[in-house]
C-alpha cells in the first residue's frame, strides 16, 4: 500500500503520514493511530506487542 493509499484511507494527509513516518510528529494522536492501524487491519493490541508493550 502506497503512502497516498494509506492518508487516504486514513483520512489523513500525505504529509501528516510522512510526518509520523519521519518522527517529525513524535506523538499522534490516538484517533489518528487508529485510523493508521484499521487501514493497514492491526489491532491496537498488535501496535502495542510490535512497540515492546507487556500483552494484556
Amino acid at each position: 500500500m502506497s503512502a497516498q493509499d494509506v492518508a487516504v484511507s486514513a483520512k489523513l494527509s500525505v504529509d501528516t503520514l510522512r510526518s509520523i513516518e519521519t518522527g517529525r510528529l513524535p506523538t499522534p494522536g490516538f484517533l489518528t493511530v487508529a485510523r493508521i492501524a484499521t487501514t493497514l487491519n492491526l489491532s491496537l493490541d498488535q501496535l502495542h506487542r510490535d512497540a515492546g508493550g507487556n500483552p494484556t
